[in-house]
């Protein structure tokens, strides 16, 4: 009987320690889990972008000029320029010299951080933004984009040179190859991080023009003129020097000789 109770305590002493040593083992587990977790949080890399070479201070950026590394993010002072953002930098000037896979940041570029300053970072020196009303055709259909050219024309109601105390109706071109900074709310920044507001559906076209074309076209709606975009192939810079005043008359004396035209540069092109 004896023996039996001396088995008995035994086994029960050694499942006692199995268990007890279940929970320290446990309980050093965790321990070494919280560790590793602490340590993986304070040595937390993130992806950045750096330059491929050593690049001096005024450096217009290109895609060649940039790539991307891990860097731990608490051994990195300063607001950085984050791997995701990498398009954002595309175009953009830097204003100091960059060493070979250096982190880039914000304060680097010239116009700071997307959005930081907003549009006013994006007009060149010298020149002005200033919206116009615009939209639907008057927009070719909404698909005028930032960055895009245009020419601005304006139909007006003057008075008459023939007839005293008449109004008549002008459309002239009032200017050509105008940078198109926004449409609506959203401009190039914007669609570059995929942050595309307004997309078609707006009603205001903001261009960078000088402050005496500023000033025309503030006139020009004050007047209660009507304005229309035609959009430009970005490559083509070719200047009109002279456009003349669209009224009824000029319609009826003209349009024949401009559909002459037209047919002829069309023959043209086909080789006929």
């Amino acid at each position: 009987m004896k023996q039996k109770l001396v088995l008995i305590a035994s086994v029960v002493v050694g499942l006692l320690a199995a268990v007890l040593t279940r929970a320290y083992l446990n309980a050093k587990d965790e321990e070494v889990q919280r560790m590793k977790d602490d340590f993986n949080r304070k040595n937390a890399k993130i992806e950045v972008v750096v330059v491929t070479r050593d690049l001096p201070s005024g450096t217009v950026l290109t895609s060649e000029d940039l790539g991307a590394l891990f860097f731990v993010e608490r051994g990195i002072k300063g607001h950085v320029v984050k791997a995701e953002n990498f398009h954002a930098l595309i175009g953009r000037k830097l204003l100091r010299a960059v060493t070979k896979h250096t982190a880039v940041f914000w304060s680097d570029i010239d116009g700071g951080e997307p959005g930081s300053r907003g549009l006013a970072g994006d007009i060149k020196t010298r020149m002005r933004a200033i919206s116009v009303n615009v939209s639907g055709a008057a927009s070719v259909s909404g698909m005028v984009r930032p960055t895009d050219h245009v020419d601005v024309l304006g139909t007006f109601s003057f008075p008459s040179k023939k007839v005293q105390g008449e109004m008549e109706l002008v459309t002239l071109t009032i200017l050509q190859d105008v940078l198109v900074l926004a449409t609506g709310k959203d401009t190039a920044k914007s669609r570059l991080l995929g942050d595309s507001r307004s997309s078609g559906n707006y009603t205001t076209v903001t261009l960078e023009v000088t402050p005496r074309e500023a000033e025309m076209l503030v006139f020009c709606e004050q007047i209660k003129g009507r304005i229309a975009l035609a959009l430009r192939n970005p490559d083509d810079v070719y200047f009109e020097k002279s456009l003349p005043r669209v009224d009824f008359e000029m319609i009826q004396s003209e349009i024949e000789s401009l559909n002459t035209y037209r047919q002829q540069q069309i023959l043209r092109k086909r080789g006929e």
